[in-house]
């Protein structure tokens, strides 16, 4: 379940990482109410999508960074 969840985020976390570097070159280029739309709106969903992300992989995090250390 959660890989399969895992591979349905990951390309749409990557898709929304592109929009959000495409829009912030491209501001000058666009109208302002695209760009309140794209890069706006798409770094609201791209926060939500990171922490979903997070919380999918919070176990490997978990052992990754606070790991105790034997003595």
């Amino acid at each position: 379940m959660k890989n399969a969840a895992l591979k349905i985020l990951n390309p749409i976390l990557g898709l929304l990482v592109l929009s959000q570097l495409l829009t912030g070159m491209l501001h000058g280029h666009l109208s302002h109410e695209l760009f309140e739309v794209v890069h706006k709106g798409g770094g609201s969903v791209l926060v939500v999508a990171a922490a979903l992300h997070l919380l999918l992989n919070w176990s490997w995090v978990r052992n990754a960074y606070f790991r105790r250390k034997k003595a």
